[in-house]
């Protein structure tokens, strides 16, 4: 187990998180009824932008998790980092302590308001730029992800745990993959039929697409982002990855190298792999990595 900040009991703070996380839950689900009227969404879509759009429940989640952190761990040395405030002001971020939180309040804004279940709420905690403590809140399912860097586990509201039903598949023709449902590319679809997996799903959030290869209903995600395009950031990755490590999964760039947070932009480029085996993973990676290079599908000098 980490160590977590000085007077921070584990303990603790997962019951807080539990408590910030629902009440954030609770957020969602009444934003996404009013949205359900056409009439209503010009007053909930703060910002209608094509690819980042931004909505009431964006913000306001994102003021009530950074308040309840700020109101009960008063004086402790960590930092913040939240999608919505690096939108805001992205140049006066400055990271102070080794410990930083880092939120996505509405990963899946675009599902969100198309009325589908699968966005999530993000909340990592990272020590030294490496997420150790991961929360992931689906509301639509009321499954609330609990890794702590040693143990993983889902519940719902009353606290009872759910089934995780984790059965790693050997080759990629037998794994289903799931994709991103609002950000497509052509190289990637080109890569999807070369290998030629059993099933291919779309899904918005990665933090929902994640929870499906904990729940064994899919396999394995790949994310590609090309070269001067959009591209995930920090907050997309870093609670993610800490519950499908958790679970016995791995989740790295297609070297098998860890991802690294904290980079300029907070950019997590090219292309990532997120698999249910970490046994197999770099076998995986390995695969894709010959497919991509044998049929000259992304330029990796770019």
């Amino acid at each position: 187990m980490f160590k977590l900040p000085n007077g921070v009991d584990i303990n603790n703070l997962i019951d807080d998180l539990r408590i910030f996380s629902w009440e954030a839950a609770d957020i969602f689900l009444y934003y996404s009824q009013i949205l359900k009227n056409p009439i209503n969404s010009k007053n909930i879509i703060k910002s209608k932008g094509k690819e980042d759009p931004v909505t009431s429940a964006d913000l306001k989640v994102n003021d009530l998790i950074i308040k309840r952190i700020n109101e009960n761990y008063k004086g402790v040395d960590w930092d913040i980092l939240s999608e919505e405030n690096v939108k805001k002001d992205s140049k006066n971020f400055f990271q102070k302590s080794k410990w930083l939180w880092v939120l996505d309040p509405l990963d899946g804004t675009k599902d969100f308001i198309q009325g589908t279940p699968n966005y999530a709420m993000h909340l990592a905690l990272n020590y030294e730029n490496k997420p150790y403590l991961g929360v992931v809140l689906i509301p639509e399912r009321e499954e609330l992800w609990f890794a702590d860097s040693k143990n993983v586990w889902c519940e719902d509201k009353n606290g009872l745990q759910k089934k995780v039903d984790f059965h790693p598949k050997k080759s990629l023709n037998e794994m289903t993959l799931v994709i991103s449902k609002n950000h497509k590319e052509n190289t990637l679809e080109n890569l999807i039929n070369k290998i030629g997996f059993k099933r291919v799903t779309v899904m918005g959030s990665i933090g929902c697409k994640i929870a499906s290869i904990i729940r064994g209903e899919c396999d394995i995600y790949i994310s590609l982002s090309l070269p001067g395009k959009s591209s995930p950031k920090d907050w997309d990755f870093a609670a993610p990855e800490t519950i499908l490590r958790g679970a016995g999964g791995s989740i790295t760039n297609l070297e098998n190298e860890e991802l690294s947070y904290g980079k300029l932009n907070f950019k997590q480029e090219g292309i990532i792999i997120a698999s249910n085996n970490k046994h197999k993973h770099k076998s995986i990676c390995l695969q894709i990595k010959e497919i991509i290079m044998k049929n000259d599908l992304y330029d990796f000098d770019s």
